[in-house]
């Protein structure tokens, strides 16, 4: 049986000029933690995501307006046997003038279903295209994974661990989607209202404070202690029920070879109380509510999340 290389296409009403001028700011719609040109041929340039992901790439075709072809040169990734099944393979973008609309055909070429890394990065792609480079194509503004904090990732748990006290509830849960999504999901304004409550005002800064209304008369307010891109998410609550006030809540993202790991800790409550039994079934419900919002498209936000 043939094997297909991974593709997949978007049609957006822009000039060819457009997407040919998106597709090579690669800082604008894959990641910001890219060195090197990416925009002349035979440039060569690194990118890496935390220690999962790191890759080396050549540009061996660029034709202004109709095509560029990257040659993956390395690849190392932590999640797989082989570590280096990017490598030789060729990430291709065709760029079609339909008249008065552009399609962009995206390519891997070499990517195919029986690799160990297929299923992850065929979801990763299709949220970079469908939605990032899309994204910047339209308006300017992609959603490339953001610079690296200057902590690495193992000091932010340090601090948090060390703020931790009391009872905790916990959660784990695979989300078959990338962490790109799921990240998006649990710090947009977009993304909370699909899935926790409609009335949400969030803004994904460090510091800033998140409320989320249920209902007429109670709101819970969250301040955001810690934000680290596809990683984790620390909030702090600032107001609600008494017993909330001052718990935290972290959501730790983990790759996964289907997609997503969450795992969930809401920390700091002081005692088995009824609360804290009914809350932990409710955050139950409502990752459940999260989990479809990133796999098809429609969470169960409240007051619809325990239907």
């Amino acid at each position: 049986m043939e094997k297909k290389d991974f593709t997949t296409d978007i049609i957006v009403e822009a000039k060819p000029q457009q997407v040919y001028d998106a597709i090579i700011n690669v800082r604008g719609w894959w990641s910001e933690n890219i060195e090197g040109g990416t925009a002349a041929l035979h440039d060569v340039f690194s990118y890496h995501y935390q220690d999962i992901h790191e890759c080396k790439v050549k540009l061996v075709e660029v034709q202004s307006n109709v095509k560029v072809v990257w040659r993956v040169l390395e690849n190392d990734f932590k999640f797989t046997t082989d570590k280096q099944e990017w490598v030789e393979s060729y990430v291709i973008f065709d760029i079609i003038d339909l008249g008065g609309k552009t399609q962009l055909k995206f390519t891997h070429q070499g990517l195919v279903p029986d690799m160990e890394c297929y299923d992850v990065c065929q979801a990763a792609w299709t949220y970079y295209i469908q939605e990032s480079l899309q994204q910047l194509i339209l308006t300017g503004q992609g959603l490339a994974t953001p610079k690296e904090n200057i902590l690495s990732l193992a000091e932010v748990k340090e601090q948090l661990l060390a703020k931790q006290k009391g009872k905790s509830i916990y959660h784990r849960l695979l989300i078959k989607t990338p962490v790109e999504k799921v990240y998006w999901a649990i710090t947009t304004q977009e993304g909370l209202a699909g899935w926790w409550t409609p009335d949400t005002i969030a803004a994904p800064e460090i510091g800033s404070i998140l409320r989320f209304g249920f209902g007429p008369d109670y709101f819970k307010k969250m301040e955001v202690l810690a934000l680290y891109p596809y990683a984790l998410v620390a909030w702090q609550c600032k107001a609600g029920f008494e017993e909330w006030v001052g718990t935290t809540l972290t959501f730790e993202l983990i790759p996964h070879q289907k997609g997503c790991i969450l795992l969930f800790h809401h920390d700091g409550w002081d005692s088995y109380s009824g609360e804290f039994a009914s809350c932990s079934y409710d955050w139950a419900l409502f990752f459940r509510s999260l989990k479809f919002l990133c796999e098809t498209g429609k969470g169960f936000p409240y007051p619809e999340f325990n239907k």
